[in-house]
């Protein structure tokens, strides 16, 4: 069986930055196991699928899937799979039916894409074990009732320098450990960790961000703002809370495109 494929890096103006996601559109579902064994093989953060939307809703049914287990809502890996579809069916947007996230939609903006996604609310909270775990002492911990957490420090250097306990951070579940600060040259600055849901440090994570549109917009007092996740690869996007909606705009680069190949 030959799958159509895309690697695409994500929030990039060029190849080898922002983050790296698959993008398979498929005719069908494949069994769970076979789209979790092609998450492993891709060893991304996460590899996208989609196939179209029998229900009407919307264009497509989409869904993420790790290298080691299936997730909820990726933002990236959204990003990249409406660069490919619009890129190659053409149009201006393209929604997406999930099954964890509602409907998402990708449209077209200047010279990339803007990503709406549902806005996530954190509020004031502790997390001992976490923050004993991640390399120095947050001035905050503020925590969503789905497994988000942001941990805010005093400066971007301070979120530059974190070398956390990965092993540990793992143990406490499929967690996300936002780390952020006002940023120098962007508005904000983030590292995010997600070693419970098999990726140490991600490069540019969409869904960290629209719980830090949330917490941002509240904290800076104005609806939209720039940011940079502070990763090795790295990675910028503009932020903008409209209602419920988090809207993140970034570009995307088409690296690699051709077939995967399942035995028959």
């Amino acid at each position: 069986m030959k799958l159509p494929y895309w690697h695409v890096d994500a929030f990039a103006a060029r190849p080898f930055a922002g983050n790296q996601a698959a993008v398979m559109p498929l005719e069908e579902w494949l069994p769970d196991e076979v789209l979790q064994a092609i998450g492993e093989e891709n060893n991304f953060a996460e590899t996208a699928f989609v196939v179209r939307d029998a229900t009407g809703e919307c264009d497509w049914e989409l869904r993420w899937f790790t290298p080691t287990t299936e997730i909820r809502l990726c933002g990236h890996a959204t990003l990249a799979s409406g660069h490919v579809l619009l890129e190659r069916d053409g149009g201006e947007r393209v929604t997406l039916r999930t099954r964890r996230a509602g409907n998402l939609e990708v449209r077209r903006a200047g010279a990339g894409y803007e990503l709406a996604l549902p806005a996530i609310p954190t509020e004031r909270g502790k997390f001992p074990e976490a923050v004993a775990l991640l390399g120095a002492t947050p001035q905050e911990t503020w925590l969503s009732d789905d497994r988000y957490g942001i941990y805010l420090f005093a400066s971007e250097d301070e979120v530059r320098a974190l070398q956390p306990d990965l092993r540990g951070l793992g143990a406490l579940g499929d967690h996300q450990y936002i780390c952020t600060a006002p940023g120098r040259e962007t508005d904000i600055v983030s590292r995010v960790f997600v070693p419970g849901g098999g990726v140490d440090e991600d490069s540019v994570t969409g869904s960290a961000h629209a719980a830090l549109t949330h917490f941002w917009a509240a904290r800076l007092g104005r609806d939209s703002f720039t940011a940079h996740q502070a990763s090795k690869r790295g990675g910028d996007l503009t932020c903008r809370l409209e209602g419920d909606r988090a809207w993140l705009g970034g570009p995307c680069v088409t690296v690699v495109e051709g077939s995967f190949y399942l035995p028959g």
